[in-house]
């Protein structure tokens, strides 16, 4: 009789830890991480309307370069990766390079 409740007690706890698949968890990026990313796609976006239009390469004719739409600790950080995508979109080097 032993040996018949022995058997389903060792083997509940290996059924039920079967059953535990970690879940995974994707955190949204942080905050500048997000900004730096719009700020490069946006300026990306600029300079392939630019230079499609076959305007020479100036990136502060955008209004978002200008004035950008972010709290104002994030300006620098906003203008240093819409200026890159821009870059990017006319194929140019970095600068100092």
């Amino acid at each position: 009789m032993k040996r018949m409740l022995l058997l389903p007690a060792l083997l509940v706890p290996l059924l039920l830890a079967g059953c535990a698949h970690p879940q995974p968890y994707y955190a949204p990026p942080p905050p500048g991480v997000q900004i730096a990313h719009e700020a490069y796609h946006q300026g990306f976006q600029a300079g392939v309307r630019d230079a499609r239009a076959g305007l020479p390469p100036d990136v502060n004719r955008h209004p978002r370069f200008r004035r950008p739409p972010v709290p104002p600790p994030a300006i620098h950080d906003y203008r240093v990766n819409f200026r890159n995508g821009y870059r990017a979109a006319y194929h140019l080097p970095p600068p100092g390079y």
